[in-house]
């Protein structure tokens, strides 16, 4: 049997991480027949409540890596001396435990989308560069896992550093051709493959939605996500509530001025219930400026499973999201959908599946204007972007067998 450790995964509250290590899971089954996956976990007590038969699926939780001291030491030291990445970029050692499990598979894994870019920060970036290379010395196997990459062209020294580590591994899988197009720029191309986000494959888990979903929704439901996240892509200094009456606003007119439901759907909110990054929390203020419409507008419970939720984002008319997984599980149950981006994440996805960024909302212009017009694209051209993805979906998800393939000949 073989078995795999996940790096760059480290719980399940955003359920665009859970979603990855499902499908990955799914993928590597399909591949591989019987396998076993380590995940590591801050909270394994929790992850295990989200996904209950884990163990039996595969799944196996192990401790997470804490944040490494000489990483928190280094990020003072650049801050106060930025020439300091000129000089020296830190190494960490790994713990006992966390090296024999690593020890015990075939191969690491880096999965989580988008760690090897810049979204979280240079410190982010090498914590899960440096743990890869950890994996390397000991001989593994090592496979960057259905991702987004870079650009990193705002920091030279960064992007040669990348650039070496991403040469120096086994095998890397990107999943759009922006990431592609830029890894070949930097001199990254021989070990490259273009795969779809595994995300794509994952089933749907039904959930009895009779407590949450709203009334009147056999004239159709829009599904509405957005993210406290987005808000540090706002303009400098602008308060939160600004985003959050545009969007108020939105919503208030699309219920009045037609018969259609809204489903406000958090994908990202802490398991131990802490309101920093919560989208429930985020959008709890939103629905509180709209008003109910006599249960017209509903919120879904912050407790299910990314599995579950793609079954809401399945039931769905419409669907306009922030959170990229999000737009992932809508789009891959062939639901029309606006994404909202902050990131080359949903651009490159966008341009790849339709070959335009027609359905692509760039953060810094959402207001109620800009949704209430992207909104009335998805209406006129229902039709023929279902049929789009009737068409495209099922060549993603054999795309997205790609990624074990190319394991598969890896470890030979």
């Amino acid at each position: 049997m073989k078995r795999f450790y996940l790096s760059g995964q480290n719980n399940f509250g955003n359920r665009g991480c859970e979603a990855l290590v499902r499908s990955t899971l799914e993928l590597l089954k399909a591949e591989f027949g019987e396998v076993e996956v380590l995940v590591p976990s801050y909270r394994p007590d929790m992850d295990v409540k989200q996904w209950p038969d884990a163990e039996q699926s595969g799944c196996r939780f192990v401790r997470a890596m804490p944040y490494p001291f000489e990483l928190k030491l280094w990020g003072r030291a650049r801050r106060l001396l930025p020439l300091v990445k000129h000089v020296y970029l830190p190494h960490f050692a790994l713990p006992k435990d966390i090296e024999s499990d690593i020890a015990s598979c075939d191969a690491l894994l880096l999965i989580g989308g988008d760690n090897i870019t810049l979204d979280y920060g240079i410190e982010s970036l090498l914590w899960h560069i440096r743990f890869a290379q950890h994996a390397q010395r000991m001989g593994k196997k090592t496979m960057v896992w259905g991702a987004s990459i870079g650009p990193f062209s705002a920091e030279p020294v960064i992007e040669r550093f990348v650039a070496d580590f991403l040469r120096s591994i086994d095998c890397v899988t990107v999943r759009e051709t922006i990431s592609q197009k830029y890894l070949a720029g930097i001199g990254v191309q021989k070990n490259v493959s273009l795969v779809a986000d595994g995300a794509f494959v994952m089933t749907p888990q039904p959930v009895d939605t009779a407590s949450f979903w709203p009334t009147g929704a056999e004239q159709g439901v829009l599904g509405f996500n957005i993210s406290p996240l987005i808000q540090k892509f706002r303009p400098a200094g602008e308060p939160r509530t600004v985003l959050q009456q545009e969007v108020a606003e939105f919503l208030k007119e699309t219920l009045a001025s037609s018969k259609i439901s809204i489903l406000l759907l958090p994908h990202v909110d802490p398991l131990d219930g802490d309101s920093e990054n919560s989208d429930s929390h985020y959008m709890r203020e939103i629905l509180a400026m709209t008003g109910n419409f006599e249960g017209r507008i509903s919120l879904a419970p912050d407790k299910l499973n990314a599995a579950q939720l793609k079954y809401l984002l399945s039931q769905c008319t419409y669907f306009i999201g922030a959170r990229t997984h999000a737009t992932i599980g809508a789009l891959s149950c062939l639901v029309p959908t606006v994404s909202i981006a902050y990131s080359i994440k949903a651009k490159g996805l966008n341009r790849d599946l339709f070959g335009n960024e027609d359905l692509v909302l760039n953060t810094p212009l959402v207001n109620k204007a800009s949704l209430k017009s992207y909104y009335q694209a998805l209406i006129e051209n229902k039709d023929q972007i279902a049929a789009l993805l009737a068409e495209r979906i099922p060549e993603w998800r054999v795309r997205a067998r790609v990624s074990p393939a190319q394991l598969s000949r890896v470890l030979g």
